[in-house]
């Protein structure tokens, strides 16, 4: 059997010819090579549901999150503790899944408002050295790490961190939509749960938990479908309007009006002075309780429990009455008048 002429080679023998092939070949050999670097792989299996502006959007959530999170575990934990987003991508389930360490703390999440679950992933490597710091531990550099489940004591401590990452979650989409979170499952085993299908796309959003000298990492994974109601309101488009607003000003009067008529509690110190038990106890109707404070000295006014008026006590119309006068000063007022009399010295400066 004879040799199989490539394409170039057959072109090379239609040229020879007709001269005119030639230039008709070179031409569309150009062609081949100015379109040859737009060529851009695409995974039929991995389909790009979650568009670019969409990741944006997430990237920029919960950065805020890593944030608020990481100050509510260092109050906790009384350490200082630093979440950082590491990266958001969009994978399948049987990846995201088949990627994750056996055992591992994996936490089913339940939203009021979405249909499905969200995950939350907690790697023993950041997890154990919190529970250790938790009860008491936490003094070496580079604690033991077993490859274990969490035991129920373990787990009700773990709580506490879940319910953290919740709230700020909560917190971090309140402009988006109320999640309302619940834990309704804790698995050690990741493949034990089929949240969808395995081939489904997920958004995996990754953080790093940096606690002294350990570092872990927490998964959060949020499936396509359960976000797809909502996902117009992940565009870039729409997501200044989701954004926390100033108030109105309509708003402000109505609730200033409102205040304005609320019922305050109104307490006036007359005295103060020192009794015994005994005293106390032999006191009947009609004894007079001597104090060291004179007639002339001004009676204290609290409003809510605060001091905010000095008076002097009288009787008006046969009623006993107080007449306001001045006005207590607060230690809270003074730092306020300071900061205030401290702006206006800083732009006269600059004004200057």
């Amino acid at each position: 059997m004879g040799d199989v002429l490539s394409q170039s080679e057959v072109e090379s023998l239609l040229a020879a010819l007709d001269p005119g092939m030639q230039a008709t070949s070179s031409v569309s050999t150009a062609r081949r090579d100015e379109f040859s670097g737009q060529v851009s792989v695409y995974d039929f299996k991995r389909p790009e549901r979650v568009s670019k502006e969409q990741m944006r959007a997430f990237q920029a959530l919960h950065e805020s999150f890593g944030r608020e999170f990481g100050a509510a575990l260092s109050g906790m934990l009384r350490a200082i503790v630093e979440v950082k987003l590491i990266s958001v991508d969009q994978l399948t389930y049987s990846e995201f899944v088949f990627s994750l360490e056996n055992p591992t703390c994996f936490n089913l999440l339940k939203s009021q408002e979405l249909e499905g679950h969200l995950i939350l992933d907690l790697n023993p490597s950041i997890i154990f050295p919190i529970v250790d710091r938790l009860l008491g531990g936490g003094k070496d550099a580079q604690p033991y790490i077993p490859s274990r489940p969490l035991t129920e004591i373990e787990l009700r401590l773990v709580t506490r961190i879940t319910k953290l990452a919740m709230t700020g979650l909560e917190g971090a989409w309140a402009n988006i939509c109320k999640l309302g979170l619940t834990v309704t499952q804790v698995e050690s085993n990741p493949q034990l749960v089929q949240i969808v299908p395995p081939n489904e796309v997920i958004v995996l959003i990754s953080f790093e938990i940096t606690m002294g000298e350990v570092r872990g990492i927490m998964n959060l994974c949020v499936p396509f479908n359960t976000i797809e109601p909502i996902s117009a309101k992940l565009s870039s488009d729409s997501w200044s309007a989701y954004q926390k607003k100033g108030g109105d000003p309509k708003q402000r009067v109505m609730l200033e009006m409102g205040l304005s008529k609320a019922s305050v509690h109104v307490v006036v110190n007359l005295a103060a002075t020192n009794l015994t038990t005994n005293e106390v106890a032999s006191l009947a109707v009609g004894d007079i309780i001597m104090t060291e404070q004179p007639k002339e000295s001004d009676l204290q006014v609290l409003v809510e429990g605060r001091p905010l008026f000095a008076a002097s006590a009288g009787t008006m119309k046969g009623h006993r009455a107080i007449r306001i006068g001045k006005k207590i000063v607060r230690d809270r007022d003074t730092l306020e008048q300071r900061l205030a009399d401290f702006g206006v010295q800083q732009k006269l400066k600059a004004a200057g």
